[in-house]
């Protein structure tokens, strides 16, 4: 964030359990891990439209299923569990994905 008033709810994160860190204004370097991540979604978003032989029309959509499917990937950073797994505490399924 850029350290905007509208973030320091700290009951609300508090309650949330949510860990709010602020960066430093004007200071790209340390957006690195923030742009690898939109760079990702990005990539899976393009990969969708490509293989799924989509007009750009579909772009949000491909971008949509590409944040869904990324919310569902065991990562080592969570334990090999999945943001959503440990959001919603409970066991991520890939049944629904043809």
């Amino acid at each position: 964030t850029n350290n905007g008033s509208e973030f320091f709810l700290k009951q609300f994160y508090t309650d949330f359990g949510i860990l709010h860190q602020t960066s430093c204004v004007e200071t790209p370097q340390q957006n690195a891990k923030v742009e690898r991540k939109h760079q990702h979604l990005l990539q899976v978003a393009r990969a969708i439209l490509f293989h799924a032989h989509l007009p750009l029309t579909f772009w949000i959509d491909c971008v949509l299923a590409g944040a869904h499917i990324i919310n569902r990937i065991p990562t080592p950073v969570l334990n090999q569990k999945s943001p959503f797994e440990m959001l919603f505490q409970k066991p991520t399924t890939y049944d629904h994905l043809k």
